[in-house]
């Protein structure tokens, strides 16, 4: 069995698509009333446009990477979180700005005994 990702700045991350993908940022957000993680990642091919990662390939690294980061992630820091969420943007966007030119792709995780499961937003 492998062992958990590392992710290390500047470092990508091996996905399913083989897209390259950075994690930009992890933020622990307690402003929805609960603890929420998110974890930011830049991943410059993804789009609608053709040639470009769309969002069901991208979905399914999304769900690659809370598998193989987040879950060893929140053991590693014994964390609660009452959801994570990942996001995929083609380009660095500061948490809460308003970014209409970027593209961005959003997933949200709770966690149960191990497994990510999909949540809707």
């Amino acid at each position: 069995m492998a062992g958990p990702v590392q992710a290390q700045p500047g470092n990508l991350l091996p996905v399913p698509s083989g897209q390259p993908v950075e994690l930009n940022e992890v933020l622990l957000d307690n402003n929805p009333g609960e603890l929420w993680l998110r974890f930011r990642f830049i991943a410059p091919k993804i789009g609608d446009e053709v040639g470009r990662i769309g969002y069901d390939v991208a979905a399914r690294d999304m769900l690659h990477l809370c598998q193989t980061l987040v879950i060893p992630y929140v053991a590693h820091h014994d964390l609660h979180p009452a959801r994570v969420v990942i996001s995929l943007s083609d380009r660095t966007v500061r948490f809460g700005d308003v970014a209409p030119d970027a593209t961005q792709f959003f997933e949200a995780y709770r966690l149960e005994q191990s497994t990510c499961i999909w949540e809707e937003l």
